[in-house]
């Protein structure tokens, strides 16, 4: 064999070697797939949630909400995706009311337990904070209750691929309820009474006073956790308001209803979905929670009418022999949306799901039928529940 044609055949065979690393470099490159898939037949969901501290009886409430949508998931058959089924396994772990706590539990989901999507963490910090290493592994998370407008934005502005919610934002929830002051009640002058050591208490407060016509007199500010709130309730007794808007959690806002009505303040109450909960009445006592009015994605009136809600309902009841609250409906609808969004997608992946999350459109959840906005919020009604004598008596709508 002459020199040139050894050189050529050199030549060549490198040039095929070159091409079948390439190929073979396109084809890992091609194969390689963000974030978790689900491996046997069982599809993880992580809880990154409060379970124990500040806000673990928000938390509490949101496991029976995704213990009861999961066993009726598998229940019906479990996730069908691409002609497979998958049992959903919910792997629970305790953020416990802190911002390094869910950020810690949120890198436990992702990395080690390999969970297809996150539902939680409750509170806008505590869900804040998971956001750098859930978006680092490109799993979805859904939080049941962050409410802040921010929270699923970056700081730029730009929408967060993996950060979704299946509750209200303040903005929205604070505007209504100023609107059902304006028109509703006629309202002219308002006290403000809000919760200054969360986002969620501030939040609303500040929405409420950006939309609402009248003249607020007075804002006074409590701390989560406190009891005795007749120092402020005085303050604010001789300033001529004709209402009074107390967004927070029905732990603290029971007893300003409470301690209010027994100091003679007889005006209309007015809040946000933190108290939406059968607690509330216990805590202010039936006969003081009259003419209180809340915000709230959850209607147990809308039952009588709508088929989802009264299924949700009743199976609550059966399983945990209660009535559901507001926290409960939202983290159950926040499963279902993984649910749909799998479904949709035809795969477990954790960034296949986080598309699927962005296209929800109509589906049907025990807090309405809900679409999902490019801001990956959820747009469905609204109504606020009117409470007489420690019952739910009424449902306004309000657009």
């Amino acid at each position: 064999m002459k020199k040139t044609t050894m050189k050529k055949m050199a030549g060549a065979a490198a040039t095929l070697a070159a091409m079948v690393m390439m190929a073979g470099c396109s084809t890992a490159a091609g194969n390689a797939k963000k974030g978790n898939t689900a491996s046997g037949s069982t599809m993880k969901v992580g809880v990154n949630m409060e379970l124990s501290g500040a806000a673990a009886g928000y938390g509490e409430q949101m496991k029976q909400g995704i213990e009861l949508a999961i066993s009726e998931i598998n229940k019906d058959g479990g996730v069908k995706v691409g002609g497979k089924k998958y049992k959903m396994q919910a792997v629970y772990r305790d953020n416990k009311t802190t911002t390094s706590g869910s950020a810690s539990v949120a890198a436990q989901l992702v990395n080690n337990d390999k969970v297809s999507a996150i539902v939680g963490p409750a509170t806008t910090n505590d869900a804040t904070a998971s956001i750098p290493n859930i978006t680092k592994a490109a799993v979805a998370q859904v939080s049941p209750s962050a409410t802040d407008p921010d929270y699923t934005l970056d700081k730029n502005g730009k929408v967060q691929p993996y950060v979704f919610r299946s509750c209200f934002e303040n903005n929205f929830q604070g505007g209504t309820a100023a609107r059902f002051a304006n028109d509703t009640l006629k309202s002219k002058k308002v006290a403000v009474i809000a919760d200054n050591s969360t986002d969620y208490g501030t939040g609303l407060a500040k929405a409420f006073k950006k939309e609402y016509n009248g003249k607020v007199v007075s804002t006074q500010y409590f701390q989560e956790g406190d009891k005795d709130f007749n120092a402020i309730l005085t303050s604010i007794k001789n300033k001529g308001f004709d209402a009074i808007y107390a967004p927070g959690y029905y732990s603290e806002i029971g007893l300003i209803v409470k301690q209010a009505r027994q100091m003679g303040i007889k005006t209309p109450i007015i809040g946000s979905d933190g108290m939406a909960d059968p607690k509330l009445a216990k805590i202010a006592g039936d006969s003081n929670a009259t003419k209180v009015y809340y915000t709230t994605p959850f209607s147990t009136m809308t039952a009588a009418t709508d088929k989802t809600v009264k299924n949700f309902m009743d199976n609550f009841k059966s399983k945990f022999h209660q009535d559901a609250p507001t926290f409960s409906a939202l983290a159950y609808d926040s499963v279902y949306m993984v649910k749909t969004a799998a479904q949709q997608e035809k795969s477990t992946n954790s960034a296949d799901i986080a598309k699927g999350l962005a296209k929800i459109k109509g589906m049907k959840g025990a807090t309405g039928t809900m679409t999902v906005d490019k801001q990956h919020n959820p747009k469905k009604p609204i109504a606020i529940e009117q409470m007489t004598n420690g019952k739910v008596v009424k449902a306004y709508t309000v657009k």
